[in-house]
């Protein structure tokens, strides 16, 4: 995947953080103890270090962190994959989603996680690598990661059509797609791919895991982004908690696949992420 931006500014990460966390302007700068015009510069993109200082803490994320995220100083780097795994980045309104397509290099069966916006750049990488798609699952059902479920079912690129899975927690909200229980562990030909149940940015958000391929992967969705997280405004404290019981569990070089913005590393997001970093 060529290099695409950080999902979230710092401005996002404090909007995530004090929606999540109801806390109100006037609130958290009486506990920053900053002013009012502070906090309003601060929130409209004048970064002021000792000011994120005083505000992080209050919204539980690290200060170091964010300053290092909100200054440039830091940007993810990921081991490359053999063989095994694509991901593509793709235009959706006013921002990019991301997908990917893993596949089993002895039996040729592949399955796509997130058919995202980019259908067609799967469909064209299926042909060239002659492989048999099997499979679709699905992170969560917002739009912007299932639009072209229909052009990736419609092709028709095996004889037998693919299935579609989401969690049943989310059942009935993408008619194509067969419900499953939490932790069940799927098949792409001699690939095991673990569903670890992250919800918080959606009600059905799932994780997907490997440990087959060049590195260990797993395809986060919305639950994490590089050096951030999915919002969410009725569930953000079991978000971060999901996330740090099955995201933040897996080997510390596990590759992180996100639903928006690059691949990072889970060593990389224990250190630069401002939600989970322990510095």
């Amino acid at each position: 995947m060529a290099r695409i931006p950080l999902e979230d500014n710092y401005t996002d990460i404090l909007g995530k953080a004090q929606r999540g966390l109801r806390i109100t302007d006037e609130q958290l700068a009486a506990r920053a103890e900053i002013t009012p015009v502070e906090l309003a510069s601060f929130k409209a993109g004048q970064f002021n270090e000792a000011v994120a200082r005083r505000v992080a803490r209050h919204l539980k994320i690290h200060p170091s962190a964010l300053a290092h995220l909100a200054t440039g100083k830091w940007y993810p780097e990921h081991p490359l994959f053999r063989s095994g795994f694509a991901a593509f980045n793709s235009p959706c309104d006013d921002m990019t989603v991301n997908s990917y397509l893993i596949w089993d290099q002895r039996s040729r069966q592949a399955a796509v996680i997130d058919p995202g916006t980019s259908g067609e750049k799967i469909l064209d990488y299926l042909d060239a690598e002659k492989l048999s798609l099997r499979q679709i699952f699905l992170t969560h059902a917002h739009e912007d990661h299932i639009a072209d479920l229909d052009k990736l079912l419609a092709a028709k690129k095996t004889t037998i059509p693919p299935d579609v899975w989401i969690s049943a927690r989310e059942a009935g909200e993408v008619p194509a797609a067969k419900p499953f229980a939490d932790n069940t562990i799927f098949h792409v030909g001699g690939i095991a791919l673990r569903s670890y149940p992250t919800s918080g940015h959606s009600p059905g958000g799932t994780t997907y895991y490997t440990d087959a391929l060049s590195h260990p992967l797993a395809i986060v969705g919305d639950s994490i982004f590089a050096g951030s997280m999915g919002g969410s405004m009725d569930a953000y404290e079991a978000a971060v908690k999901n996330n740090w019981k099955y995201i933040f569990s897996l080997p510390r070089d596990t590759v992180l696949a996100c639903g928006h913005g690059p691949l990072t590393t889970l060593a990389q997001e224990k250190k630069n992420n401002p939600f989970f970093a322990r510095w």
